[in-house]
């Protein structure tokens, strides 16, 4: 199965003025919009609702995308807050694959709609968790970067990111099904873009290598043939032609076939390439 993140980059190199310049900035705004009608009209809805589009309610294809998270303050902060985070992927990795990572996102959130439409026809979908993700990718570029959480404690994305790991382990566990399938379905859309990203930065344990004995003991035959020696310490370099006096003894713990003297047989330092 080919990498998702290649294909997407295939198609980005292919359709290089693929994207909407400034999409951030267009969705804040917008959100912004939604924001105000929503102090002035309350219960102003634009979620997307699969039975509203089939009762001539197309927009609500593209508009979910622009309701705030709350008509509260904090919804406005929060419109800010993603905004800032928009587009500054928007600028790590260009309008083109934002855009994109927006419109899979949204068309991942379509398909959830359609088919929890049958199961639960009352189910309303917004973008609150698509921009829960989308934090997400911005811990993964950027995880020192600090933000003053509460407008007061300053704390780096990468913490910030566990809670907001928290909060979509909280709606997938308490939330009733088909609702819980919301947050799987951001998460998808984040692994498919960041998802070789993140696999790339967790620490891997050193490989163990396999010595074949034989095949190093032979070579170093083949070089104490060459050299007029038997025994040469890897540590010093004395051979037991210079120092016949001087024992010599070989180490099972170093990687390879490695030959010490007397003075450094017990030396706790062993070689491991």
């Amino acid at each position: 199965m080919k990498d998702p993140m290649r294909l997407i980059d295939r198609f980005l190199y292919k359709h290089p003025r693929f994207g909407i310049p400034g999409l951030a900035r267009y969705l804040a705004v917008g959100s912004g919009v939604a924001w105000v009608l929503g102090l002035i009209m309350p219960g102003f809805d634009l979620s997307f609702s699969l039975d509203a589009v089939l009762h001539g309610q197309i927009w609500r294809l593209v508009s979910f995308m622009l309701m705030p998270y709350s008509a509260s303050w904090l919804g406005f902060i929060s419109i800010l807050f993603y905004y800032w985070i928009g587009s500054t992927l928007e600028q790590y990795w260009g309008s083109g694959k934002y855009t994109l990572y927006i419109l899979i996102n949204m068309l991942l959130t379509i398909l959830l709609g359609v088919g929890t439409y049958f199961l639960d026809p009352t189910v309303k979908l917004g973008p609150t968790y698509i921009y829960l993700a989308m934090f997400f990718a911005f811990a993964v570029y950027f995880p020192d970067v600090q933000v003053l959480f509460m407008m007061i404690i300053p704390i780096k994305m990468k913490y910030l990111a566990y809670f907001d790991a928290a909060l979509f382990v909280a709606a997938i566990v308490l939330n009733r099904f088909p609702a819980n399938l919301i947050p799987v379905v951001a998460i998808l859309g984040f692994l498919l873009f960041c998802g070789g990203e993140l696999l790339s930065r967790i620490p891997r344990r050193a490989s163990v290598q396999t010595v074949n004995f034989r095949r190093e003991s032979a070579r170093i035959r083949r070089e104490q043939r060459e050299a007029l020696y038997h025994h040469k310490c890897s540590v010093c370099g004395r051979t037991d032609t210079e120092y016949p006096d001087l024992q010599f003894r070989y180490c099972s713990r170093c990687a390879g076939y490695h030959c010490f003297c007397e003075d450094h047989i017990n030396n706790p330092v062993h070689f491991t390439e």
